[in-house]
């Protein structure tokens, strides 16, 4: 689905595709006669040529490419030095490969939900304050070790990026931006959180929401988008289409609007403290049936 969808914008580029570091071409000159900035090279192990073609095809968020403009990239927090930036990512490995591994075994002490046949985080046998107390902390688990995962997943794929391509450590930014201490929801989904399939949803759901609705169409079509995406994932686990999934995420484009008719009607942006707490309200408590049906 994500390369359909880059293959599908890539196909109605009217300028191709260019690294920043290039100058764009003159079309009305020759255009065999193209001048490149000099920049260092990318790699000492593969062809330029056969690095650029892998490097777009697996490129999602376009960091160093133009497709890449607008996406916010976190500022770099390891050094730079080879040697260094191979050290620090290993050491993020393994540290989120042991909290992967201790919440993976933790899930394993519920009910239900610890099996490979799944079961509700709701347990209907508790008291309403004990169930929804119980549930809160499974889907705290839930999303934690989503966020270990990510950074795991892409710490190793950096190691052999750089350790065995060639790759540079400034071509490797942090994935994520710290989403615990988002404030807004604006925050969260634009900056924080990971922007890896910010062009697949786009494509699926941004473009033709634009055209058809205009702006606010665009938002909404991002996160339907989102939503069936995560939903499809789910539905090769052969339970079904359960749209818990879409939903939630389909009304994060109302959530958004609403803090924008605050910053309207207050004069002040969604900001501070009670911004988080509204992020929490939003992650911990309306999307509980998203992890419930992660867990079914």
């Amino acid at each position: 689905m994500i390369y359909v969808g880059k293959a599908l914008e890539f196909a109605f580029s009217t300028e191709g595709r260019h690294k920043l570091s290039e100058i764009k071409i003159n079309r009305n000159e020759n255009s065999h006669n193209r001048d490149l900035v000099d920049r260092p090279s990318e790699n000492q192990h593969l062809p330029p040529w056969l690095y650029d073609a892998l490097e777009i095809s697996f490129e999602l968020r376009g960091v160093g490419w133009d497709f890449g403009k607008g996406v916010h990239v976190p500022v770099q927090t390891r050094p730079l030095l080879r040697n260094l930036f191979l050290r620090a990512t290993f050491r993020s490995f393994f540290f989120h490969f042991l909290v992967l591994d201790f919440l993976d075994s933790t899930f394993k002490m519920f009910p239900g939900v610890g099996t490979i046949q799944g079961g509700s985080i709701f347990y209907a046998s508790l008291p309403p304050l004990q169930r929804y107390a119980l549930s809160t902390l499974i889907h705290i688990i839930t999303g934690t070790a989503m966020l270990s995962g990510f950074q795991m997943i892409y710490d190793l794929v950096t190691l052999i990026s750089i350790g065995l391509l060639g790759s540079l450590p400034s071509s490797w930014p942090p994935i994520l931006d710290d989403p615990w201490s988002s404030d807004s929801l604006h925050v969260l989904w634009s900056k924080r959180w990971h922007q890896l399939l910010r062009r697949t949803f786009m494509v699926y759901g941004g473009y033709p929401g634009k055209w058809l609705f205009g702006n606010f169409g665009m938002v909404q079509g991002v996160f339907i988008a989102s939503g069936l995406y995560h939903e499809c994932a789910l539905y090769t686990m052969g339970r079904g289409f359960d749209h818990r999934v879409t939903l939630f995420f389909a009304m994060q484009a109302p959530l958004l609007v609403c803090e924008k008719l605050w910053q309207k009607m207050t004069g002040r942006k969604v900001v501070g403290p009670f911004g988080r707490l509204w992020v929490y309200f939003n992650m911990f408590i309306l999307a509980q049936p998203m992890s419930a049906h992660f867990a079914r």
